[in-house]
């Protein structure tokens, strides 16, 4: 039988060795291994956690290591990390239950020769009283909220000690499963009643469309999924698409579309009548948004790749623009653990790419058209920063709506949006 522990450090060891995406990596090694639901929550629950506070749990674990984190065996470091989670943050597994078990595994592994080292590790951190730095630095919110300290400065320059603690606490939430409703196949009421007939628990959501599901959906598996009637939304992807407020028989631009959700929202709120020409920069992902359209029947999707940053004439005007652009990520953290590991020099150029994207947009516009800039994260720098210098540079624009949408407040994603309109 599979040991759920041993599957979630093999996947744990993909993620660090590959720097592979923590879904995709984890999706294909379950798919390897007939688990039970109650095996498979355990592996997911190990990944995240271990991927959510593996700066807290080094942390610890350097404390009572001789051997420095960097030099530590992959196998038993990772065994160490998922052990030592459980003992921290799982108040159902026995602490007994999380060492014996973390000895099993490297006992019978290559690295069989560190089973004793790892016992005596986690049978000291037990026997500690205060495992964490107190206080409201950015050094012991780093270490406690487990995000790297530029991160924590960002948040705390940004908005201040308390909306960074509370968007820090939030991080290390799970993240709410919401879904749209295809509008042109069903409807929320009927979809729900359907859901509910496969024994998945849901709410109907914020959204007149969205539905918020609680228990039991394996999307890959459902059929009304495979069908089009509903896909995987975000509250806040919803609603930044009703601000841009595409109409029927409109020309739509959506500049960075992949993996194409907000254009599918689009499509719906056009009623599918008009055009909707959805880009990416690379071929695979305009493929898989033309895959997705046809699922759900938005026969005016239009895929097509193009590069946001470049102006393509033969594209033609629209009466709106959306620009989704690359960003840091910061409001999506809690669904991407991996954006922590990312150093504050990768997000170096994004805010000049953005600013081009969006200035590019101003010569698609049809006269009086609408544009809307949109991000998932929730740095100045890259949302309102970037509006003001837009505004600044381009007078023949006003802005009519802005919306920061804070996981802690709004129950959805941290998401900036702006709308910015043509004078007459």
């Amino acid at each position: 039988m599979a040991n759920p522990r041993k599957i979630a450090v093999t996947a744990l060891l993909k993620i660090y060795r590959d720097s592979a995406y923590s879904n995709l990596a984890l999706g294909s090694i379950l798919k390897e291994y007939e688990l039970s639901v109650a095996d498979k929550a355990l592996v997911s629950a190990l990944v995240y956690g271990v991927l959510d506070r593996c700066k807290a749990l080094d942390y610890v674990l350097s404390r009572f290591m001789k051997t420095p984190i960097e030099k530590t065996a992959p196998f038993t470091l990772n065994v160490l990390r998922t052990a030592l989670y459980q003992i921290m943050f799982m108040d159902k597994i026995p602490e007994s239950a999380a060492v014996n078990e973390a000895v099993k595994l490297v006992k019978n592994s290559r690295e069989a020769r560190n089973a004793g080292f790892v016992n005596g590790v986690l049978r000291s951190i037990l026997r500690s009283d205060t495992l964490l730095p107190e206080g409201f630095s950015a050094e012991a919110l780093s270490v406690r909220f487990s995000c790297p300290e530029w991160m924590v400065n960002s948040f705390l320059g940004d908005y201040g000690c308390d909306t960074a603690v509370a968007l820090l606490e939030e991080s290390l939430k799970p993240a709410p499963f919401t879904v749209r409703v295809n509008t042109l196949k069903t409807d929320t009421k009927a979809l729900k009643a359907e859901l509910s007939g496969l024994g998945i628990t849901c709410k109907s959501g914020e959204n007149e469309a969205s539905l918020v599901i609680e228990k039991g959906m394996d999307i890959a598996d459902n059929r009304f999924y495979k069908e089009g009637f509903f896909y995987a939304q975000d509250l806040a992807s919803q609603k930044a698409v009703a601000a841009l407020s595409p109409k029927p028989g409109e020309r739509m631009l959506d500049m960075c579309a992949a993996p194409g959700g907000k254009s599918f929202t689009a499509a719906m709120l056009m009623e599918n009548r008009g055009e909707i020409i959805a880009c990416d920069l690379y071929e695979a992902r305009v493929g898989l948004i033309a895959q997705s359209a046809k699922r759900l029947g938005l026969r005016i999707i239009k895929p097509a790749v193009n590069d946001a940053t470049v102006f393509n004439e033969a594209l033609g005007e629209f009466d709106c623009v959306l620009c989704d652009v690359p960003c840091s990520g910061l409001g999506v953290i809690r669904r991407k653990p991996e954006i922590k590991y990312k150093g504050e020099q990768d997000f170096s150029e994004l805010a000049d790419i953005q600013y081009r994207i969006l200035c590019n947009a101003v010569r698609y516009l049809k006269p009086g058209g609408r544009i809307l800039y949109s991000t998932c994260t929730l740095r100045k720098a890259e949302n309102e920063l970037i509006a003001e210098r837009f505004l600044k540079e381009h007078g023949e624009f006003c802005k009519v709506n802005e919306k920061t949408l804070m996981p802690h407040i709004d129950k959805t994603d941290g998401f900036y949006y702006a709308l910015f309109q043509l004078k007459n």
